[in-house]
């Protein structure tokens, strides 16, 4: 098992780092051009900058089994498809029963902005203490969970 994250704007990076030292499994962070990363314990990846160019790197190298930490619902699909286990930043795993909503609830969303013209709106929340402690332990019971083979593989989750 690796941990491969979606380096790009990702607040817990530190925390996927911490998390794996502590448990010796690889990371690896992918980041495009635009923003460099240098790490004393996780392989980096920079990948030309480009639309969906990291997320596409972060489905090609991933494998079954691995963990995936993305805010992108579609790079999560992609990898529920390959067997591989995605986390959101917030601590949510992206399972085969919640992706499907979680997509179209984004294309609702995108179709809202759209029609209204606004292209922006305000952005998340400032993350808390609290956001960070909850994705850490939420991290933490999705490795033991796939170690311990707990969680069947994604693909062949019952839908």
């Amino acid at each position: 098992m690796r941990i491969i994250v979606d380096a790009d704007a990702c607040p817990v990076t530190g925390i996927v780092e911490r998390v794996a030292k502590e448990r010796d499994i690889p990371v690896t962070l992918v980041c495009d051009t635009a923003h460099i990363f240098q790490s004393q314990y996780s392989q980096v990846v920079t990948v030309e900058k480009g639309a969906d160019s990291a997320d596409f790197k972060i489905v090609t190298i991933s494998e079954k089994g691995d963990i995936v930490v993305t805010q992108d619902y579609g790079v999560a699909s992609m990898c529920l498809g390959k067997g591989i286990y995605p986390i959101h930043q917030s601590g949510k795993w992206y399972t085969l029963q919640n992706i499907d909503q979680m997509m179209f609830e984004r294309h609702i969303a995108k179709e809202v902005r759209r029609k209204s013209k606004k292209n922006h709106l305000k952005g998340p929340r400032k993350r808390t203490r609290e956001d960070d402690e909850h994705f850490e332990e939420s991290l933490k019971q999705l490795i033991e969970k796939v170690e311990r083979a707990e969680i069947p593989s994604p693909e062949h989750e019952n839908v």
